[in-house]
């Protein structure tokens, strides 16, 4: 009975339950519709396990995620967020966009045409450039978190792991790892994630959507288990991509992202979309936009570093009302509210204005004249 409590979706005001999504880690996923606006949003809910010692840890890394997932919400291939709270079980839930499918999906042994490789490709690294830029490492980039919006446009999911490169804390550097897309340096704890390896982890990913099988998975599947994986990865001994003719060009791509140094990789993720973007130029597809969101409209790294929640302290400093007559009067002087001198001459504006106002009636008269005269000519 206990289970059954566990699993019932959780009541939440202003969503109505539809259906379950799916489950993994220590979150469920729902379809609900929300009232207002009126659409269907996917709910994230945190599993159950209130009295467990794990209960506060799991919370806060739930919380993380709906920090960097809003944060890095502007992004067009990131998922969008929309709101997060806690229902009225008490679970916290996150709702966001409602992707209905995966690429991962639809591309498990039946490889992607190599137009769609391309562009997801390009939109997904020109997210992860935007994430790299905010201090953000996503450490879980495989087939199953590039999901389809409702206009089948791949977008990226799943920053339940994700690292704030700022944090410097201990527990942050806790590995995570989804083998079949892990770099050799992560399989063998060397780091728990890197701009190196998440460039190795996209280079995977799609080679995954090329093949229908991930880089380094045999057809026999005995020969796919997890230490034959992690041991055909860690000597990074790179197989093209079968049965595909005139992929020689994607696979020297791939071949270097799936390198086994690190510095012998893309440096970034921008210069990895470049690259895919040069691929459509040569297949004479149309080319992706790199986007890239400026690092000036990303929040402060801090918001999310200090790691507590409350009130956002606003950055602007105060300036009392007697600082600003200050600094007016200092303008119309000349001068600044310190007393220097400003680079542009200024003036008072009411001697602008009565200056201004003399120049008009001259103009009138002047007017004013001509017309007399030619009236009176014309008498």
């Amino acid at each position: 009975m206990g289970d059954q409590r566990q699993l019932r979706p959780p009541g939440i005001p202003g969503f109505s339950y539809v259906r379950p999504l799916g489950s993994g880690g220590f979150a469920r996923v729902y379809l609900y519709e929300q009232d207002m606006p009126r659409r269907v949003v996917a709910v994230k809910v945190l599993d159950g396990g209130n009295g467990s010692p794990d209960a506060q840890r799991l919370r806060e890394v739930f919380e993380d995620e709906a920090d960097v997932m809003a944060r890095l919400a502007s992004h067009p291939s990131i998922v969008t967020i929309h709101q997060a709270s806690i229902s009225l079980d008490g679970s916290p839930y996150i709702a966001m966009e409602y992707c209905p499918a995966s690429m991962g999906a639809l591309t498990k042994g039946k490889p992607a045409p190599l137009a769609d490789v391309l562009d997801a490709g390009v939109r997904i690294a020109g997210a992860l450039e935007t994430a790299h830029r905010a201090g953000v490492l996503h450490r879980d980039i495989k087939p199953s978190n590039v999901l389809l919006t409702t206009l089948g446009k791949p977008v990226l999911a799943d920053f339940g792991i994700a690292y704030v490169t700022q944090r410097g804390q201990a527990e942050e550097a806790e590995v995570a790892m989804s083998i079949p897309w892990s770099s050799p340096e992560v399989l063998q704890l060397k780091v728990s994630g890197s701009v190196s390896s998440e460039v190795w982890s996209l280079g995977a990913t799609l080679y995954s959507f090329a093949a229908g099988r991930s880089p380094f998975e045999l057809p026999d599947r005995t020969q796919n288990s997890r230490s034959k994986l992690s041991d055909r990865i860690t000597k990074a001994i790179y197989p093209s991509i079968p049965g595909a003719q005139g992929y020689e060009p994607l696979d020297d791509v791939l071949s270097r992202a799936l390198r086994r140094a690190p510095e012998d990789r893309f440096a970034s993720m921008a210069e990895f979309g470049a690259a895919l973007q040069e691929l459509q130029r040569h297949y004479r597809f149309d080319v992706t936009p790199l986007e890239v969101v400026s690092e000036a409209w990303l929040p402060r790294t801090e918001a999310i570093a200090a790691g507590t929640r409350g009130p956002v302290v606003s950055s602007l400093g105060r300036v009392s009302r007697a600082e600003a007559r200050a600094e007016h009067l200092a303008q119309l002087r000349g001068t600044d509210k310190d007393g220097l001198v400003l680079d542009r001459p200024t003036s008072s504006p009411v001697r602008a204005g009565l200056i201004g106002a003399g120049i008009a009636v001259a103009a009138i008269a002047a007017i004013g004249a001509v017309i007399w005269a030619v009236v009176g000519g014309a008498g």
